[in-house]
C-alpha cells in the first residue's frame, strides 16, 4: 500500500484526499465544502480519506464552492457613543450571540452612521462579504429596507422599518399596545393632566408609542398639547422635561418613551420640588435594567430585547439557509407592564 504523501508541514493535502478516495480533485473539492452534483458513492469515498487523513478543509475554499462567508452583520445606524452607552443594544447583542453560539456563524458590528459611513455599510453588504443582515435601530431617512430588498440579501429588522416593511421581515414589540397601557396606568390613578416624552419623530418606535399615548388620552378625554420630543438618551430626556414642565407647570402625570429618558425626567422633577409619585407620576419604557436604580424606582413597560434578538437571528439564520424564503415575516410581541414606585 502507497504512504499518502504530504505536504512539507505535515498536512494533507485535498490532492492527497482524492487520491485516496479513488475521485478527481474537484470532486473530492465539492464533496468537503458542501458543493453539488457529488454521488453518495463519491461523498462516502471523501469522507472516509478526510477521516484517515486528519485533513482540515480550508475555509477559504469551502467559501469559494458554497458562496458563503459564514457571517452576519448586525447593522446599527446609530453614533458610536449612543451604541456603547444605551442597555437596548447591549441587550440586542446578548439575544444575537446566545443564538450564534450554537453555530460557527461569526458576528460582524457595523456601525452606520447617518451619511457617507451608511454609504460605505451598503458597498460592504452589496460585496457580499455577510451573508445576512439584522438591522437595529433604524431611521426613516436610511431607507435600508428598501436598499437590502433591492440586493436580496437575507435581511431582518429589529423593530418595523419606517419604508419597505412589506418587503423584508422584522420582529417588533406592540409598542402602541405598551404606551396605551402605561398611559392607562396613570389614568386609573386619577392623572387628568398628563404630558409625554416620545422618541425621535423619525423612529417607528417613538411614532407608534406616541400613538399608544394619544389613544389612551382621547380615549379617556383628556388633552393632548404636552408632548416633548427626545433622542432616548438621559441627556435628552432633562432636556425635554425641563422644557414640558416650562409649558405645562400643572402635570400630574408623565409618560416616558425610554426609561434613558425618564432617568433625566426624574432628576428634573426632583431639581423642581415635584415628588414622585405623590406630585406628578411617571411610567417609562424599555425596563433593561435603568427603570430598577432611579429614584424612586420605574414602573414602566417592558420590551424583551433579548427575546426579540433572539427570535430575529433565528429567522435570519432560516433565510441564509433557505429555509424560510423570501415572505416578509412579521412577528410581533406583546409588551408587559411592569409596576414599581414612580406610579
Amino acid at each position: 500500500m502507497t504512504t499518502p504523501r504530504t505536504t512539507g508541514s505535515g498536512s494533507p493535502t485535498l490532492d492527497e484526499v482524492a487520491r485516496v478516495a479513488g475521485v478527481s480533485r474537484a470532486t473530492a473539492s465539492r464533496a468537503i465544502n458542501g458543493g453539488q452534483r457529488v454521488s453518495a458513492r463519491a461523498q462516502s469515498a471523501v469522507d472516509t480519506a478526510v477521516r484517515s487523513l486528519g485533513y482540515v478543509p480550508n475555509p477559504a475554499a469551502r467559501s469559494l464552492v458554497t458562496r458563503r462567508t459564514d457571517s452576519i452583520a448586525v447593522v446599527v445606524p446609530e453614533p458610536d457613543d449612543r451604541v456603547f452607552s444605551d442597555p437596548f443594544f447591549a441587550g440586542t447583542l446578548r439575544g444575537v450571540t446566545r443564538v450564534l453560539a450554537e453555530s460557527d456563524i461569526q458576528l460582524v458590528l457595523l456601525l452606520a452612521r447617518p451619511g457617507a459611513s451608511t454609504a460605505r455599510t451598503l458597498r460592504y453588504l452589496t460585496n457580499r462579504h455577510v451573508d445576512g443582515a439584522l438591522v437595529v435601530s433604524h431611521h426613516r431617512d436610511d431607507r435600508l429596507a428598501e436598499h437590502l430588498a433591492d440586493l436580496g440579501l437575507p435581511c431582518v429588522f429589529g423593530g418595523r422599518p419606517w419604508t419597505g416593511h412589506d418587503r423584508v421581515a422584522y420582529v417588533d414589540v406592540d409598542n402602541t399596545a405598551g404606551e396605551r397601557e402605561a398611559t392607562e396606568v396613570l389614568v386609573a390613578r386619577g392623572c387628568t393632566r398628563i404630558g409625554t416624552i416620545a422618541g425621535p419623530a423619525d423612529m417607528t418606535a417613538a411614532a407608534d408609542r406616541l400613538a399608544g399615548w394619544r389613544q389612551a388620552m382621547a380615549e379617556a378625554g383628556l388633552p393632548t398639547g404636552a408632548v416633548e420630543h427626545g433622542d432616548f438618551t438621559e441627556a435628552s430626556g432633562e432636556i425635554a422635561a425641563r422644557a414640558l414642565m416650562e409649558r405645562h407647570r400643572d402635570l400630574d402625570g408623565l409618560v416616558v418613551a425610554s426609561d434613558l429618558m425618564a432617568a433625566g425626567a426624574l432628576r428634573v422633577l426632583a431639581e423642581l420640588g415635584r415628588r414622585v409619585p405623590e406630585d406628578i407620576a411617571v411610567v417609562g419604557y424599555d425596563d433593561l435594567g435603568v427603570a430598577e436604580r432611579t429614584t424612586p424606582p420605574l414602573t414602566t413597560v417592558r420590551q424583551p430585547v433579548e427575546e426579540m434578538a433572539e427570535r430575529a437571528t433565528r429567522l435570519l439564520l432560516e433565510r441564509v439557509d433557505g429555509t424560510d424564503g423570501s415572505r416578509p415575516v412579521r412577528v410581533i410581541i406583546p409588551p408587559t407592564l411592569v409596576r414599581r414606585a414612580s406610579a
